[in-house]
């Protein structure tokens, strides 16, 4: 059906639009794709995507599923520089054994630890020679497996072994909260008595700082 409409003088135009109407200079022209209108460029691929918003977050070379981006900053060091690396490894290790603050991990450092490990390199415990039992224990299995009585009597020893070592670490952790009371006042001792525990049933050999002191010093 023909529509009429009227002109800027109110008179009526005699020619019809259409069924969708012709378009007006009023009405934006839809010239930029559906992609690009709303923020002017077009949309990245989703692993473009990821990958940078990996490298935002973490400041990584490499992208969020482990892949490596497409460049790569990093230079491969000089003998020089490589050789300048093992020196100061070698020596970081060294001062770590003698026990230097500055090259030990979170673990050792601090003066309760280290009036710790002395406390334990000064006295000879019970649960020092745990491994050398446990060592006559095996062979003693693997030799009586047909033996009954034996294995029975290995039992025994075992729950011995493990009984010595309770008790022994617990008059162990009390002496060690009292020395570091009494000569650290204010310290924490929280962790000390496991860190003491563990470093007394290690070998006086393999311990880590090397012992100081040798069993019966004054600390």
């Amino acid at each position: 059906m023909p529509v009429f409409r009227r002109n800027s003088d109110g008179a009526t135009d005699g020619k019809a639009q259409g069924p969708q109407g012709a378009q007006t200079p009023e009405a934006p022209a839809k010239t930029k794709p559906a992609a690009q209108a709303g923020k002017g460029r077009p949309t990245p691929k989703r692993s473009a995507a990821e990958a940078n918003r990996y490298r935002t977050l973490t400041g990584s070379t490499t992208s969020g599923r482990g892949r490596p981006a497409a460049t790569d900053t990093r230079r491969k060091l000089t003998p020089e520089e490589k050789a300048k690396a093992r020196q100061d490894r070698t020596r970081q290790l060294q001062a770590m054994r003698r026990g230097e603050d500055w090259a030990l991990g979170p673990r050792d450092r601090g003066p309760a630890k280290k009036l710790a490990r002395d406390y334990v390199d000064a006295h000879r415990r019970p649960m020092e020679f745990y491994m050398y039992a446990l060592i006559v224990l095996i062979i003693a299995l693997f030799a009586g497996r047909s033996d009954k009585a034996l294995a029975s009597y290995m039992q025994i020893f075992l729950l011995v072994i493990i009984a010595v070592i309770a008790v022994d670490a617990y008059f162990l952790r009390r002496s060690i909260v009292n020395v570091v009371h009494e000569r650290l006042p204010g310290e924490s001792t929280r962790g000390l008595a496991l860190y003491s525990i563990m470093r007394a049933l290690q070998l006086r050999r393999f311990r880590t700082p090397s012992p100081s002191l040798k069993p019966g010093d004054d600390f």
